[in-house]
């Protein structure tokens, strides 16, 4: 109980707890006998990451994240990966005298610390990193490990074996302990359980005329990752199939089909598409998280002066709102996003998607399904006869399904879309020029959010230096600054950069902006006129995130916007 409060205080001095809720934690930590920091977490008042470096202070004990630590490998032999994972520890490397040096999520935990000098036996040292870094670094290093394995066993046997096998195996309950210790399952296993650690968006398997690459889309950009011979690619596509639904006897036409996993206590789902080539079929898998949906709008890179015009959007009792950007600039999630903020009980929410890639509870979600005449636009007017109040397009594709959506919103329904243009006034005209007229345009459109994705760059590795005069030139300034520049480490697969980010320019629909939406078919004008009126450009979003060392140049010029 005194080191419950002991520790609570401290929470209440780190401002991550109000002094005013002391009593009443205290009380039920004591009422289910838990800790306050395992109550704390449970009840989400803070967060392992939140408090992680308040902890660090409170038991005096570094805090560093896990890609700043240079991780000796051959240490990992000491414990299996079950036993880092469950006890939230990486062995790091020893010091000249032997003692070990222990990354832990657990500070000063007690049963950690026994297991450990059960498992080692000799002396240890601690510091903190966050726990998801422990779970993640752990899962890759497991997974590089089985896919190699798994690699290395399916070369030594024949392709033609390995299909009978499996086929066998996927009509044969009584040979299913065979069929997961099968090369051709284990790898194709791996390959998708390895994609997770590494943030991997999609999974490309792609066959040619004597190899099969494996390549990871990760942060935009495709990585190399396997290859094995062409001779075993039969036993892969069958696998790959029969995990997927799909007809395994039909090579000559594409087909669709999804794979559910738990990974890592994790549900993931994957959607598999397949493509008939010279050499065979072609597999992508797109990776979707279907617990971790949780971003805010700071999350996805809105500044406070963005998120303020989003707010006006989104508090307008109808309309619509239109994300426009290129393919897999994450138009997507940032609808979900505006979608989990409207969603409460009140409202009926109905989606039209082509597909479905994330479910959310509390929303009626249909998919377009061209074979069965079920298109975005026969699907909306089956939707105005639901009694939605907040309608979700996937996409405006078509003359049709534009004028609807226009009409969807004049007549008292919030509506929120997607367009391909390059820049937000941009969808004025391209709305226009899909045969709605101008005036309903002006009257139905509420705002529209441009966006696109630029790579973050890589924190354990990002080094800063003055600009010379054409990064000066690039980026519109008469005096040298300090920008970051992309470097390449172990950390960032030595790319330089690490993640993604969105930038965005918000367009809001005042009455000026209507006023020129009818009036107005010159582009230029209408984007000058936007700025005028609040919207900050996707460059100099972009450029913002250049000065604050977020981003780099080379990502600001591949814009490729004015």
């Amino acid at each position: 109980m005194n080191t419950n409060y002991e520790l609570l205080q401290f929470y209440v001095y780190k401002k991550l707890v109000k002094r005013k809720d002391v009593d009443e934690i205290l009380a039920e930590c004591n009422r289910l006998n838990v800790g306050v920091r395992d109550y704390l977490l449970a009840k989400e008042v803070v967060t392992e990451i939140m408090e992680l470096e308040a902890l660090a202070e409170y038991y005096c004990m570094p805090y560093v994240e896990i890609d700043m630590l240079d991780i000796d490998k051959e240490l990992f032999d000491l414990f299996t990966f079950d036993f880092m994972k469950k006890h939230k520890i990486i062995p790091i490397s020893f010091d000249k005298n032997g003692l070990l040096l222990v990354a832990t999520a657990k500070p000063l935990d007690s049963h950690t610390i026994s297991a450990l000098s059960v498992q080692f036996g000799g002396k240890c040292d601690y510091i903190l990193v966050p726990p998801v870094q422990i779970d993640r670094y752990v899962d890759s290093i497991a997974a590089v490990i089985s896919t190699t394995e798994a690699l290395n066993d399916l070369n030594t046997e024949k392709a033609e074996k390995q299909l009978r096998f499996l086929q066998k195996g996927a009509q044969s309950a009584e040979s299913d302990s065979d069929v997961i210790n099968n090369p051709a399952v284990r790898l194709v296993d791996s390959i998708i359980k390895e994609a997770i650690p590494y943030r991997a968006s999609d999974i490309h398997i792609e066959p040619f005329e004597k190899i099969v690459k494996v390549r990871y889309r990760i942060d935009g950009d495709l990585q190399n990752r396997a290859e094995f011979p062409i001779e075993a690619y039969s036993a892969i596509c069958a696998r790959l199939k029969i995990m997927s639904g799909l007809n395994i006897a039909e090579r000559r036409v594409p087909q669709d089909g999804r794979i559910n996993m738990i990974i890592g206590g994790k549900e993931f789902d994957f959607r598999v598409s397949t493509l008939p080539t010279v050499f065979g079929e072609k597999f992508v898998i797109r990776v979707l998280d279907k617990t971790s949906f949780h971003f805010t709008r700071a999350d996805l890179g809105f500044t406070e002066a963005e998120n303020v015009v989003v707010d006006k959007m989104l508090a307008r009792p109808h309309g619509i709102i239109l994300l426009t950007g290129p393919t897999g600039c994450g138009k997507s999630t940032t609808l979900y996003s505006f979608l989990k903020e409207v969603n409460n009980p009140t409202v009926n929410i109905v989606t039209v998607e082509d597909p479905v890639e994330l479910t959310m509870p509390g929303i009626n979600q249909t998919q377009v399904n061209t074979k069965a005449n079920m298109t975005f636009a026969a699907a909306l007017r089956s939707i105005l006869r639901q009694d939605p109040d907040i309608i979700m397009i996937g996409e405006i594709r078509d003359e049709e399904t534009a004028e609807i959506a226009v009409r969807s919103a004049i007549t008292g329904h919030i509506v929120f879309s997607t367009l391909h243009t390059n820049d937000a006034p941009g969808a004025i005209l391209r709305l226009e020029d899909m045969g709605v007229d101008n005036y309903l345009v002006a009257d139905a459109l509420v705002g529209v959010i441009a966006q696109r994705l630029v790579k973050r760059l890589c924190p354990a590795c990002k080094k800063k230096g003055r600009t010379n005069a054409k990064e000066m030139e690039i980026l519109g300034i008469t005096e040298p600054i300090s920008i970051a520049r992309p470097q390449g480490c172990q950390f960032c697969n030595n790319t330089g950069y690490k993640g993604r980010i969105a930038v965005h320019e918000v367009m809001y629909m005042n009455d000026a902006m209507k006023n020129a939406a009818m009036n107005e078919r010159n582009l230029d004008v209408l984007r000058k006129l936007a700025v005028e009126n609040g919207m900050t450009p996707l460059w100099k979003s972009c450029r913002s995130l250049v000065f604050k060392g977020i981003t780099s140049l080379q990502e600001l010029m591949t814009l490729n916007v004015e």
